[in-house]
């Protein structure tokens, strides 16, 4: 029976290196290479090929995943990239075996992220089109009219990005809070949806990640639990894991 080949980005997400997006970043880029070789986008690999990025080999661990829920303080940004950005998650947070962030919150805001070294479930998570909640609190500079919190759960286009908001879940808290359940990742969503709708942001906290609420003080971690992983599973069982990273053209 020939050998089962396996994509490249796959192999570095399976390893715990970094998600498929990322490793397709880190191809592009010419960080990678296969056998001494530099790859292209999509090339396939077997047992007995070595792969090396930044000209450390890269071998595929048995061993089991990590899955963590940190609670980001304001200031550190959500980024692997530990030579460009000195306050970057990776540094912060400083476990001990290789990690990262799935998906992002900006470095203003605060708030539950999700790492891992189980580049899968990344991608699952991410994928707009599972519609994944993800619920945040915010304050914002002026007292909460109906008509915001209407316009706001109605769905905004963002003329900067050219799209318009799937409806959400928005309840008011009180005068200057209010609650709002996303099922998009659009960047700096919520604080654009506010500037629409001339509103400044002074605070957001993102306080759970569908089934995983936020419970740890600000800048720790903590393991999901069984209960949570199972129940995440469950959630992301039916989820479509294909991820298509847009590659920039030159």
């Amino acid at each position: 029976m020939p050998e089962e080949l396996k994509r490249i980005n796959k192999y570095l997400s399976e390893a715990g290196y970094c998600s498929r997006r990322e490793a397709d970043k880190l191809i592009e880029a010419g960080r990678v290479t296969i056998n001494g070789v530099v790859p292209e986008m999509g090339t396939k690999i077997g047992t007995n090929d070595e792969v090396h990025v930044d000209g450390k080999l890269i071998k595929n661990s048995k061993e089991a995943f990590v899955y963590l829920a940190f609670n980001k303080p304001v200031g550190i940004v959500c980024t692997t990239d530990t030579r460009i950005e000195k306050d970057n998650i990776i540094d912060f947070i400083n476990y001990p075996k290789r990690i990262f962030p799935i998906g992002r919150l900006d470095k203003p805001s605060e708030g539950l992220i999700l790492l891992t070294d189980d580049g899968d479930i990344v991608n699952k998570i991410l994928r707009a089109s599972n519609n994944h909640e993800k619920e945040y609190v915010v304050t914002v500079d002026k007292p909460i009219s109906q008509t915001f919190i209407t316009r706001m759960s109605g769905g905004i286009y963002l003329e900067d990005l050219k799209q318009t908001t799937k409806k959400c879940e928005v309840e008011k808290l009180d005068k200057y809070t209010f609650r709002i359940v996303l099922t998009q990742g659009l960047n700096r969503q919520i604080r654009r949806m506010c500037d629409y709708l001339n509103y400044d942001v002074l605070t957001l906290k993102r306080v759970r990640i569908m089934n995983v609420i936020l419970d740890t003080p600000v800048g720790q971690y903590r393991e999901l639990t069984e209960k949570e992983f199972k129940e995440l599973s469950t959630l992301l069982e039916h989820s479509k894991k294909n991820y298509q990273a847009k590659i920039p053209r030159k």
